[in-house]
């Protein structure tokens, strides 16, 4: 029967479907099915290595920065200690002569370029998040080498953190839609892009000419706002720096390119507003609120930002879009909780007391200044069970 059907088959329609059972049993044919394929499957598999190495890069970017502040507050402790020197904030440099300072100088130099590099591996979405993580390293790091507190809640915190950037991680896109400075040049001219930086223009000359000579000193999102806003262009231009510099290692030199040096200048300018109007906020408001605010902010508008460019949301389904959400948000909850409860004065031990005390509740629990107690309404004798 399966001969006589074969049979009624006109010639190159028999030699098909013969092709197909060949290919089929065939395990040579397979093979050669498989090597057809395979420019598709290296293309995945080098999208998926750059996006481990800018992975890598940014954890590590957050490892050393995190680890330089701790490194240049040894270095101020020991100058301190000594009466000859005058100290940094009253205008001294000294610093400059002591070698753990340029130690801190060193490593903190070498997380900017391990960031700067991330930018050009993976996503702007994966790597500025992960900014976070330098965060909850420097909180770490303090607590056990320069003995400042790190209660309950900064430690709840910590780990807050570190489920939101792992969140972040698994859900963020994991390929670009830009892979070369033409397609960048393409990506430039979209009405969206160009809207967006006159709009972060506009917006920051309003806020520097008119709303932070009047209200700078009194509200905190004057300055914050403005480090956002050009900090978001910055990022752009770091990435788009970082891409002309990947391509021309890859060999397709791109420093004859006029748009590499557009980003370089892009670069310098947008830091250097950025760090101007970073120093005063510092200078007027506590770091403790200044911090997770400014990543709140930075980080969202850089988002925002390197979405309408690099279209890096394009290719992400609902769940994951959804999953980048609420691991941004959760990584935000930590940064707050270490940041804002960094002084108050708890600690597991607190809590065992406060649950073995039936007649305590919330409303009894006072909170004084920035040193607040949670064991205020304690009797003597269980004070001393607490602090022994």
């Amino acid at each position: 029967m399966d001969y006589a059907v074969h049979a009624s088959i006109p010639i190159n329609q028999s030699a098909s479907i013969s092709h197909t059972y060949i290919s089929r049993d065939n395990p040579m044919s397979n093979e050669a099915t498989n090597i057809g394929a395979s420019p598709s499957s290296e293309r995945e598999d080098k999208v998926m290595l750059d996006f481990y190495i800018g992975l890598g890069l940014a954890v590590s970017s957050s490892l050393f920065i995190g680890s330089s502040f701790i490194i240049k507050k040894k270095a101020l402790i020991k100058l301190a200690s000594e009466e000859c020197t005058a100290r940094a904030s009253e205008g001294g440099f000294g610093y400059l002569k002591e070698w753990m300072w340029w130690l801190g100088v060193i490593t903190m130099g070498l997380g900017e370029a391990c960031n700067f590099a991330a930018y050009a591996f993976a996503p702007a979405s994966l790597v500025t998040p992960l900014g976070a993580l330098s965060v909850l390293v420097t909180a770490v790091l303090s607590s056990h080498l320069l003995k400042e507190r790190l209660n309950l809640l900064g430690k709840i915190g910590c780990a807050v953190c570190l489920l939101g950037s792992t969140v972040i991680v698994i859900h963020s896109p994991k390929e670009e839609e830009v892979a070369s400075m033409a397609d960048l040049a393409l990506k430039m001219k979209d009405a969206a892009f160009i809207l967006y930086v006159i709009a972060v223009i506009l917006a920051t000359l309003f806020i520097v000419i008119y709303i932070c000579p009047r209200y700078g000193r009194s509200n905190i999102l004057c300055y914050i706002s403005v480090c956002s806003l050009i900090g978001s262009l910055s990022v752009l231009s770091v990435k788009g720096l970082g891409l002309a510099i990947k391509e021309t290692l890859s060999g397709n030199q791109q420093f004859t390119n006029l748009l590499t040096y557009f980003w370089l200048f892009s670069v310098i300018a947008c830091v250097s507003v950025q760090l101007i109007y970073l120093n005063k906020s510092l200078d007027i408001y506590n770091t403790s609120m200044v911090t997770p605010i400014y990543y709140v902010f930075f980080t969202t508008f850089v988002i925002l930002a390197s979405s309408i460019l690099y279209k890096e949301w394009s290719c992400l389904g609902a769940s994951d879009v959804i999953g980048n959400v609420i691991g941004f948000l959760t990584t935000i909850i930590g940064i707050f909780q270490m940041q804002l409860f960094r002084d108050v004065n708890i600690s597991l031990r607190h809590v065992r007391v406060l649950l073995n005390k039936p007649s305590c509740s919330l409303s009894q629990l006072e909170f004084h200044n920035s040193t607040s107690s949670l064991v205020d309404d304690l009797s003597p004798q269980q004070r001393r069970n607490v602090y022994t």
